[in-house]
């Protein structure tokens, strides 16, 4: 067990039945995995009225826009654990492509299609997590315009452990879509270029086949997808649950975690139904915004993106609490990334960004 202290004025249950005329923070370490502590303010932790240096609260407004040009991928924030890409992509690739230095997760923000891979092909809708091992072999093939996130990670994309919830929670093993063997589609052509990256620069291999030639395949290594949509979200009406219990994907050093439509808790109970305020010392915070009413950040859309660097306090809107009240669901699907090692914005990123996203928690 813990040894847990309390001083003064607190609560039986965390994010529940908070003092009159407080403010609950959730201070803790190694994320929302970790030891934590709640501490009761008299004022909202995030009712600054300047910020001065790098922990500015961050936003990009939705990036698939005028700024974004098509047809590559764009990194907007990255570390040497992970890299965070977007782009928008309105042909199929040119050639076919193979990463030597990442594992890679696309998210399949709009756009249909498939990918083509060494193991048989996945065909691709909106709201698809398509995770790529290192080293496969695949191109993209377009139906309809695709905008996607992508996260390169160095190292695999693993389940989360489920632990006391069992196997079935989140996600059922079912859900989870393998590649059949087959052959690539584009056959008779002279040439086949292989495009592989390696410590970040690209080689080209020519063969006069086309490289997607697999018969069958087995064993424990291979691509798959999972739909955002069919993510089942652990709840609880007398308990608002961290993100840490939406947790999707575990890599080294970071987690992706995903925030799906749900019934909010029971305001009957005094329980909060918003994001509570938190200062997560030990986590870099970002959140991709897919679908929805994201009720607990004002003017945010589809396509947007906030970012929240260690040491600065996070958690809702101050309309947000009241927006809250009269609301018994939340329809919003959105995709987090949480690391441990400081993220670093990319140029793109801090030219396209919105500077005063910082402001929006000042109380008017």
């Amino acid at each position: 067990m813990e040894n847990f202290k309390a001083s003064g004025i607190h609560t039986k249950q965390a994010h529940v039945k908070i003092p009159e005329g407080h403010f609950e923070e959730e201070h803790g370490r190694n994320g929302f995995f970790g030891r934590v502590s709640h501490l009761y303010h008299q004022k909202p932790p995030v009712a600054w009225i300047n910020i001065e240096g790098d922990l500015k609260p961050r936003c990009q407004p939705p990036m698939f826009n005028s700024h974004l040009s098509d047809n590559q991928f764009i990194t907007i924030l990255s570390n040497e654990d992970v890299v965070i890409n977007i782009a928008k992509f309105t042909k199929s690739f040119e050639n076919f492509y193979r990463s030597a230095d990442f594992d890679e997760m696309f998210f399949i923000h709009e756009g249909t299609g498939k990918i083509e891979t060494i193991y048989g092909h996945l065909d691709y809708i909106k709201g698809d997590y398509i995770i790529i091992p290192r080293g496969t072999t695949y191109k993209l093939y377009l139906k309809t315009e695709t905008k996607i996130l992508k996260v390169e990670s160095r190292s695999e994309f693993e389940q989360p452990d489920r632990g006391m919830l069992g196997p079935n929670a989140l996600y059922d093993q079912t859900a989870i879509i393998t590649p059949t063997a087959a052959i690539g589609s584009e056959q008779n052509k002279s040439e086949y270029k292989v495009e592989i990256k390696r410590l970040g620069k690209i080689s080209t291999v020519t063969y006069p086949f086309n490289p997607l030639c697999v018969s069958g395949w087995k064993g424990s290594v291979y691509p798959f997808k999972l739909s955002i949509y069919d993510f089942c979200p652990v709840m609880s009406h007398r308990y608002h649950m961290p993100p840490s219990a939406h947790t999707t994907f575990v890599c080294k050093n970071f987690v992706i975690c995903s925030f799906v439509e749900r019934p909010l808790e029971d305001s009957s109970h005094g329980v909060l139904k918003v994001p509570f305020y938190h200062s997560n010392i030990d986590f870099d915070e970002v959140l991709f915004y897919h679908q929805g009413n994201f009720f607990s950040r004002d003017n945010i859309d589809a396509g947007a993106l906030t970012f929240h660097p260690q040491g600065i306090h996070h958690g809702p809107h101050p309309k947000a609490f009241k927006n809250s009240e009269s609301k018994t669901f939340t329809d919003e699907f959105a995709v987090m990334i949480d690391t441990k090692k400081p993220l670093l914005p990319s140029e793109w990123f801090t030219k396209n960004e919105n500077n005063d996203y910082w402001k929006s928690w000042m109380v008017p």
